[in-house]
């Protein structure tokens, strides 16, 4: 499964997930924040951007954009790395408003008038303070779309820029599967099912062990002095104990050994 592609799954599964709601309104609290290290204190405040920075950590992909929870910041991080575009690719953020300071999405894909994007802190009405992640269609040439940050994507991406190829990206051909019509598009997340406990008991020597290693990484649990690899090890396993008490388990919960719950959350791409 390539970076985009699960980028993409792990923001579309977040569709749907709404910020708390007390006193009559929405307030802004959601999961995000707490779950970017440098970024809790940005909990009750606008959220589009740390939502962002949140989908990115998740792939394993966070020293590919900005860790911030503003859009003016993360605009002048990918202009600083020549990585701007006024044109979209699958995967960039795409900023709206003045110098792009106002509101961000992640591109899914577009076509020759619209992108379509998942957006956090945004609404049904397309708002830049809204109440939850919502799949969005914004029109191309709308004054509001500032312009695009391109991430340096291991395998690229397919981007409408002519001079897609100065970023490391393709130019999209006609019939591109990118190429949507007037349809946004509804990926679905692929991620390793719970292998079973008795798969990592029996020593395995698999991709996914790699796969859940590299997760574990992303998220601030490696045991690791080297590696991850294939080969199950006391790594993995001390590894996978950390992850566990970040969920707050702990006892006989919290040793090291996988179970379906903390496998679930941990949302291992199919390898």
């Amino acid at each position: 499964m390539s970076q985009v592609a699960t980028l993409l799954a792990i923001a579309d599964a977040e569709v749907g997930t709404h910020e708390d709601y007390s006193n009559g309104h929405w307030n802004n609290k959601q999961k995000y924040s707490g779950e970017v290290p440098g970024l809790e204190w940005s909990d009750y405040q606008a959220w589009c951007q740390t939502f962002q920075s949140w989908i990115f950590r998740q792939a394993g992909l966070a020293d590919l954009a900005p860790v911030t929870a503003s859009c003016w910041t993360a605009v002048n991080w990918f202009k600083q790395r020549g990585r701007f575009s006024e044109y979209p690719a699958v995967g960039a953020q795409v900023f709206f408003g003045s110098g792009g300071a106002s509101h961000v999405g992640v591109v899914a894909s577009y076509d020759a008038d619209y992108v379509y994007t998942v957006e956090g802190n945004t609404n049904t009405n397309g708002s830049a303070e809204g109440d939850g992640v919502y799949r969005r269609k914004r029109a191309r040439r709308d004054d509001y779309l500032f312009g695009y940050g391109y991430p340096q994507f291991a395998e690229g991406s397919v981007s409408a820029d002519p001079n897609a190829a100065q970023f490391g990206f393709r130019t999209k051909a006609t019939g591109d599967v990118t190429d949507v019509g007037g349809e946004a598009p509804q990926p679905k997340p692929e991620f390793e099912p719970f292998p079973g406990a008795a798969f990592f008991k029996n020593n395995p020597n698999s991709p996914i062990v790699t796969a859940m290693g590299k997760r574990l990484a992303a998220e601030g649990c490696s045991a690791y002095s080297e590696g991850p690899g294939p080969r199950w090890t006391d790594a993995d396993k001390r590894s996978y104990a950390k992850w566990q008490r970040k969920l707050g388990f702990a006892g006989t919960d919290a040793d090291g050994w996988p179970g379906k719950t903390s496998w679930d959350k941990l949302r291992v791409p199919k390898v």
